[in-house]
């Protein structure tokens, strides 16, 4: 039983070390869980000791940004993942395989699109709104609303119409006024 175990334990590391490097931008936590979970490979609780081992066993770095944690794979990593690529179940790498670019450009936005508000006093939210190409700021826009369902509103609007939104702002900016 505890052979078995252990081929479980070592087969989830894999499956993890080998999503991330696929993915090959840093994930977050709640980035890297929702594809495990969604995808079933594995609980929440075995999700977190993995990491945890995986990064004291210098396979995975942990950098933390903002509160949150973020995932990349290392030399040592990438070196181990290239020795046992082969013990990954074929059906589980072909999922991955197949959804990869799926999955990296959901990333990608998440990563870049932020939108968040922060209360200055009972009548004045400020909402900072943000997109990211990279480590370049595209349009970072803060502006104060009267309301905390306004501050939501503007959040949750951004979050799905980004793009649209910078591209309307860009385009109101550049048009010749008399």
């Amino acid at each position: 039983m505890s052979h078995n175990n252990d081929k479980v334990l070592a087969e989830n590391k894999l499956i993890l070390l080998y999503i991330i490097d696929k993915v090959n931008i840093q994930i977050s936590n709640l980035q890297i869980t929702k594809i495990i979970l969604e995808n079933k490979f594995m609980n929440y609780f075995m999700l977190q000791q993995l990491l945890n081992e995986l990064c004291n066993q210098e396979y995975l770095s942990c950098e933390i940004v903002d509160q949150k944690a973020f995932y990349a794979i290392t030399p040592s990593g990438k070196q181990a993942l290239g020795y046992f690529t082969s013990h990954i179940p074929a059906g589980i790498k072909s999922l991955i395989d197949n959804n990869i670019t799926i999955i990296r450009n959901k990333i990608r936005n998440e990563t870049f699109v932020s939108a968040e508000y922060s209360s200055e006093n009972e009548n004045d939210f400020v909402v900072s709104c943000q997109v990211r190409e990279d480590n370049f700021s595209l349009i970072n826009l803060k502006i104060t609303v009267g309301t905390k369902n306004d501050a939501r509103r503007i959040c949750e609007n951004w979050k799905k119409n980004s793009q649209t939104i910078y591209s309307e702002i860009i385009e109101s900016l550049l048009k010749d006024r008399t």
